[in-house]
């Protein structure tokens, strides 16, 4: 996903820089991508708060019960949830890149219809 979404941001930067491209088509990929990057990114913070909550739970029965049978689901769950927060990080960010990209396009549409 990290691979597609950065050819994707270099895809829209380049078309933005180049003075042939149909910015009307532009726009149209680009609501469309930015929805298929925005339900992704749904999807990843769905998961990753699932995944915190198991956490949680996990550490809260092991200091209750005193249960140490448990540590390694424990250890699994924060091996997890660490690169799911890192990934939606990086989701979240970039979103917002495409936000600014889509100002970008409509600054550009504007110029074509003067």
């Amino acid at each position: 996903m990290k691979k597609y979404f950065l050819e994707y941001l270099a895809f829209v930067e380049a078309a933005l820089n180049d003075d042939g491209t149909d910015f009307a088509r532009l726009m149209k990929i680009h609501k469309e991508k930015t929805r298929y990057f925005q339900h992704e990114r749904f999807v990843h913070l769905f998961v990753m708060i699932l995944f915190a909550l198991c956490t949680v739970a996990c550490f809260f029965i092991i200091v209750i019960t005193e249960e140490v049978t448990l540590l390694p689901l424990e250890v699994l769950f924060l091996a997890l949830l660490i690169p799911y927060i890192s990934h939606y990080y990086f989701l979240e960010n970039n979103t917002q890149k495409l936000y600014k990209y889509y100002d970008q396009i409509c600054q550009k549409l504007d110029k074509e219809d003067l």
